[in-house]
């Protein structure tokens, strides 16, 4: 299964590697030439078509855990000031997206979507300690029914230059659904109440509408 945001490219690229090799089979090169063509036709393709995949994944629905919302690494758990909207410390978890991830953005719990803001920015890899505040990012807070407040934001870094954000104000979020995509490499910052129990470590690797970040207290 493949995201509806790789549509367009991967129909382009297609029809591209396709015309290529079309072209180098009239002009009848030499026959490493045209092997050399078809490999890295096929190994372009398999790129394109891994970076969209969209693979299901079955959420365990949690009314008390905050779930990851992509794939990659923890690159920092830590306390910082936040002050786009809670104004306060929070506890952020980041992960780290390289461009082999699933770039899906999961819902990383249930609840009223309260804020959904685009902003544009930078372009710095994403794990500079600036990405998070310079960086084209978008933010987006949950209230939860239990009155707790989650946030998080997708960040582009070096390569990625388009954020899909499908979070809407007042919608309900529904735990582990797509609530966007970021293509070609990037971050996701979390931001929690500083009491909640943390359930991953740094460098572990995550899996978006699976693994387990945090558990509210």
């Amino acid at each position: 299964m493949f995201h509806k945001e790789g549509s367009k490219i991967i129909l382009i690229s297609v029809l591209i590697t396709g015309a290529l090799n079309l072209g180098v089979s009239y002009f009848n090169p030499p026959h490493w030439i045209t092997v050399a063509v078809g490999i890295l036709s096929i190994v372009f393709l398999i790129l394109i078509l891994q970076f969209f995949r969209n693979p299901k994944r079955s959420t365990p629905i949690s009314e008390t855990n905050i779930i990851s919302p992509v794939d990659g690494k923890v690159v920092v758990i830590e306390k910082v000031q936040e002050n786009e909207y809670f104004k306060e410390e929070r506890l952020m978890i980041s992960v780290f997206m390289s461009p082999i991830n699933v770039h899906v953005t999961r819902y990383p719990i249930g609840g009223s979507i309260a804020y959904s803001k685009y902003h544009p920015g930078k372009y710095l890899v994403a794990w500079h300690p600036k990405a998070s505040e310079e960086n084209e990012r978008t933010t987006v807070v949950i209230n939860h029914k239990n009155k707790l407040q989650v946030m998080y934001r997708q960040i582009a870094g070096a390569l990625a230059k388009r954020i899909v954000n499908y979070a809407n104000e007042g919608e309900q979020a529904i735990q582990g659904n797509d609530s966007g995509f970021i293509k070609f490499g990037s971050r996701v910052d979390v931001y929690l109440p500083i009491d909640t129990e943390v359930k991953v470590s740094l460098n572990q690797k995550v899996k978006g509408g699976i693994t387990t970040l945090a558990k509210f207290s």
